[in-house]
């Protein structure tokens, strides 16, 4: 496992450094002590379907602030329930302005599965905290420090979803909600599935850092019970941390199977020509949002 993880964290260092650099830290534009936690009656825009909004930032208890990125689909109506995907990462998972590499443009996706007949979910994106991004994404220690995920969840699902919820017709329950993201944001995605099953009922996880803690999320996932309501993606590029990768992603997939997972309730994609890159993830992501909004 230790040369797995030395392969994929070459990669992941060259994708935080350049991603840190790119995004504009929200702490420097306002004192933290006088921001908000979540967006409040006063501070909402004017809903414009098919538009990217950007909100806040916001104040997260235990970690720096961070912004929002809110889409409603174009055929949204206020009266209308719609389910909910959060997506870790904020800065790269609509348009190319804010990442480092290109967005993952899942506005368009959402797009395409309503022009399929399906009813397409509100996506909200979770901006990362710049140098604190590992952390606050990982659940288990990392870079000589606890992982930080289980805050960002507290905040996530306590604070800023009700909020949401105050003002957008959110579906409640499990199966209204799901979590995805990519890289340390699929790790975050499964993770937050297992630990809060009553308040996501699904994850979307593209080539997850399933190696952080000497591949920890494998056996934690083991001792979970399996959720009520359950729908997992998972993916990897077969060329990822020089082949490492897949393995491991592999294995979670085999053992979600074991425990009675189908296909209706679990997709494993493997991407031959897959690099650990926003482009592989934008490519891979309108097929993933088909499979959980089937």
């Amino acid at each position: 496992m230790r040369e797995v993880e030395e392969a994929l964290l070459d990669e992941l260092i060259v994708a935080e450094e350049a991603s840190v650099g790119a995004a504009r830290p929200a702490e420097r534009e306002a004192e933290v002590s006088t921001l908000p936690e979540a967006p409040d009656k006063d501070d909402w825009p004017e809903l414009t379907p098919g538009k990217i909004q950007v909100l806040g930032p916001y104040a997260t208890p235990g970690l720096v602030p961070r912004r929002v990125r809110l889409y409603l689909p174009t055929d949204f109506k206020p009266e209308i329930p719609r389910f909910t995907l959060f997506l870790f990462d904020g800065q790269n998972v609509f348009d190319d302005e804010p990442s480092y590499a290109g967005g993952w443009y899942a506005h368009e996706a959402a797009e395409r599965l309503a022009r399929s007949g399906k009813l397409a979910p509100i996506l909200v994106g979770i901006d990362h905290g710049g140098p604190e991004r590992i952390r606050e994404l990982s659940p288990f220690p990392v870079q000589g420090a606890e992982g930080q995920l289980d805050t960002l969840l507290d905040w996530l699902l306590g604070t800023l979803r009700p909020a949401l919820a105050e003002r957008l017709p959110l579906i409640e329950g499990p199966a209204g909600s799901a979590v995805g993201g990519s890289s340390m944001g699929g790790l975050a995605a499964i993770y937050a599935h297992f630990r809060r099953p009553l308040e996501l009922g699904g994850a979307l996880a593209m080539s997850p850092s399933f190696w952080i803690g000497d591949g920890a999320i494998l056996d934690w996932v083991r001792e979970q019970p399996r959720p009520p309501f359950s729908r997992v993606y998972l993916d990897s590029g077969m060329r990822e941390g020089r082949g490492t990768l897949l393995p491991l992603v592999a294995r979670m997939a085999g053992h979600l199977a074991s425990r009675g997972y189908g296909d209706m309730n679990l997709r494993f994609r493997t991407d031959p020509k897959g690099l650990h890159s926003e482009q592989c993830w934008r490519r891979r992501l309108p097929a993933a949002l088909r499979f959980l909004y089937r």
